[in-house]
């Protein structure tokens, strides 16, 4: 008679692992989805910089603040954590300066949204570079988003202090934005279910 195999079974760090997985492939769907529509939103109402706009760009910065909580709390105690609270808290700030900034024009948007993208890019290259690993993956599309938010910020602040200035390039970042963060979900979705397939 054959002696019965055991079945694998998930382990604490497995489940925890997997339940991370989870809440980071869902945070970084939303994010990458409210980015995209932000983008559409945005490009039909910064003719102008009235309320509508800085209602908008007041609310760009607060989607990350608010996902950067939700991060927070989803992710266990790792050194990741203080630089996700960290960008959390900046973001908050830089969503504050730039509904101030608003009533001053076109030229003092791009130098406080470039400067938030500045920090929260080297922020985010940060998290994606400690956060790689068997568990995770490579987190390829958050290290190239971060990075790019890092360069085009600076760009932003050059642009800013030149003649002509426009707010179009916002809706472009936050496009370039969405579609990083949901290609990191969907290769998160990827390696979610290769392994569970390799527990089968």
């Amino acid at each position: 008679m054959s002696t019965p195999t055991a079945t694998p079974t998930a382990t604490p760090t497995g489940r925890a692992a997997a339940g991370e997985r989870s809440s980071l492939l869902r945070l970084y769907l939303s994010r990458g989805i409210l980015a995209l529509a932000w983008a559409l939103a945005f490009a039909g109402a910064h003719e102008d910089v009235d309320a509508a706009a800085i209602t908008l760009l007041v609310a760009y910065p607060l989607i990350d603040a608010v996902s950067s909580l939700i991060d927070y709390r989803a992710t266990p105690d790792r050194s990741e954590r203080r630089v996700t609270a960290c960008n959390g808290a900046l973001s908050a700030l830089a969503a504050a300066v730039l509904g101030i900034a608003g009533t001053g024009g076109v030229a003092p948007v791009l130098h406080v949204f470039g400067v938030w993208a500045v920090v929260s890019g080297a922020a985010q290259v940060i998290v994606g570079l400690r956060r790689r690993g068997p568990e995770l993956g490579n987190q390829w599309p958050t290290l190239i988003s971060g990075a790019l938010s890092f360069l085009v910020g600076l760009t932003y602040n050059v642009q800013a202090a030149g003649d002509k200035t426009s707010l179009d390039v916002l809706s472009v970042y936050a496009t370039g934005g969405g579609v990083w963060f949901v290609l990191q979900a969907l290769l998160l979705g990827w390696k979610s279910r290769r392994l569970r397939a390799d527990t089968v």
